[in-house]
């Protein structure tokens, strides 16, 4: 009968209980590197990030009931005595560095600062207790398959609120919000406005919020648009949501124009009081009748959350300087978004002096000049009179630099 082979020979045993603990940890954290090796690119040796650095030369404390976390938050995670006192105490089941070490070493992998993951352990200190390879990898995983790179990801990270990023309903949520602001960028945007996004309920009350929205004929895309600068929207009361789409009506803007999505975000969480003491200055500073402040709000809301700084110097400016009568302003309410020094003022000078100069063949309002586009504006009103007034387009340039040419100053 075949000879068997002989037994492999048996590895010696390290009679130093402390060497074994310190190998185990060692090996968490490899597996833990491995992991994040898999999802991400590694870096270059000068791109590392000083976490990273710190834990490579961090030696691993072996577990015994004497691991001080208290010094560990500080000296590892970089937290300050304070937080770090607080965090302990959701932290004093931790007997070793090993699972923490595991953590770290995962966000520095992602890319996060030394910073970032100080305000995220500060945040939520049961972050370090979070499993590496059966919880926080698996939901990267996901997540990278919605389309976020990893620093999509660090960023997610380091806007989430509380424990949320370690639940894995994340990625449920991540994917309703990523069709509802149509990209990454936007998502993220809104959660920086709002973080509690990713921990309300979906169901009850995000999408309850968004139906409401959409029974005012606001489509998907609408609705993004809005809750991109108006996060809490997704997130408010419903009886709050009614309010504000009732708001929104009285100023005269029904359901399915395209300025209800406008009106909704001017009267959004202002109360009665405060939308009719906006009324009240609008009235006062354009010299408005009722009828006309109603005309003016209907067609461009976004008058009733504009500075009052900046509504007087165009009231100025308009009613005193061009010479336009209140009611032209309320008929045209979008000459109070645009630009004073880069846009009005400097078409104004182009509009008197081709005016004065009689080289316009017929006459043009100053809303036409105004509410052009540059590209429009140049073709229209620059280069067509190249031969009789050559120093044209370089005035109005310094115009819009804030300067008057001395071909601009009209007595």
């Amino acid at each position: 009968s075949p000879i068997p082979s002989p037994p492999p020979p048996l590895l010696p045993q390290d009679p130093n209980p402390l060497a074994a603990g310190t190998g185990a940890a060692a090996m968490l954290r490899l597996r833990s590197c491995c992991i994040v090796a898999r999802l991400i690119s590694p870096p270059s040796a000068s791109s590392i990030p000083p976490l990273h650095r710190l834990l490579s030369t961090t030696v691993p404390v072996p577990a015994n009931p004497g691991f001080a976390v208290e010094e560990y938050l500080v000296d590892t995670c970089g937290l300050t005595r304070a937080q770090a006192l607080k965090a302990s105490a959701k932290l004093s089941h931790l007997k070793s560095p090993a699972k923490p070490d595991a953590v770290l070493a995962f966000l520095a992998g992602l890319g996060l600062s030394a910073a970032d993951v100080a305000a995220l352990v500060a945040r939520d200190p049961k972050f370090l207790c979070a499993g590496v390879e059966t919880t926080l990898s698996p939901i990267v995983v996901e997540l990278t398959g919605l389309g976020l790179s990893p620093s999509d990801i660090a960023r997610l990270l380091t806007l989430a609120a509380n424990t949320h990023f370690r639940n894995k309903s994340v990625v449920s949520k991540v994917r309703y919000y990523l069709r509802l602001f149509g990209s990454v960028q936007e998502f993220l945007r809104a959660l920086k406005h709002n973080h509690n996004l990713l921990s309300h309920n979906l169901e009850t009350v995000v999408k309850r919020n968004v139906g409401l929205l959409q029974e005012c004929t606001l489509g998907v895309c609408d609705i993004g648009k809005l809750c991109t600068t108006l996060p809490r929207m997704l997130t408010a009361n419903v009886e709050q949501i009614r309010a504000m789409v009732a708001s929104a009506e009285r100023l005269g803007v029904p359901r399915g124009s395209g300025m209800f999505r406008q009106a909704l975000r001017s009267v959004a969480f202002l109360s009665e009081e405060k939308i009719a003491a906006r009324t009240d200055y609008l009235k006062k500073t354009f010299r408005w009748s009722d009828a006309e402040v109603g005309i003016a709000v209907s067609k461009g809301p976004v008058v009733l959350v504009s500075s009052k700084d900046l509504l007087k110097r165009r009231s100025e400016f308009l009613i005193s300087e061009v010479g336009l009568e209140p009611a032209y302003i309320a008929r045209h309410p979008s000459l109070l978004s645009y630009s004073l020094e880069g846009r009005l003022r400097p078409r104004y000078y182009v509009m008197k002096f081709l005016t004065e100069n009689r080289l316009l063949k017929r006459h043009t309002c100053y809303y036409t000049f105004a509410k052009a586009t540059e590209m429009e504006f140049l073709d229209k009103f620059i280069c067509p009179y190249k031969e009789a007034a050559p120093h044209l387009a370089e005035d109005y340039a310094a115009a819009c630099k804030g300067e008057v040419p001395t071909r601009f100053r009209f007595t």
